[in-house]
């Protein structure tokens, strides 16, 4: 029982690790965009705002499995 509570709790913890890394680049990515071409703000927003939604769904993909992991 104890080892899935410590499967669980890597696997969230190198999601969130992950996920954080991933979000951190694009936002970093998107603020550069917008400085090179702030005409096109708006554009670089939307789409930026649109990535990390599907970033951040894989996270909550990891949270289902180790919850999944924990249970079990």
């Amino acid at each position: 029982m104890e080892l899935g509570y410590l499967a669980g709790g890597i696997a969230i913890g190198l999601a969130s690790l992950g996920t954080a890394v991933g979000i951190g680049m694009l936002a970093a990515k998107a603020m550069e965009g917008i400085s090179r071409q702030p005409s096109a703000a708006s554009e670089i927003r939307t789409s930026m705002i649109i990535a990390i939604a599907f970033v951040e769904a894989l996270c909550l993909y990891a949270l289902v499995i180790a919850l999944i992991l924990v249970t079990k």
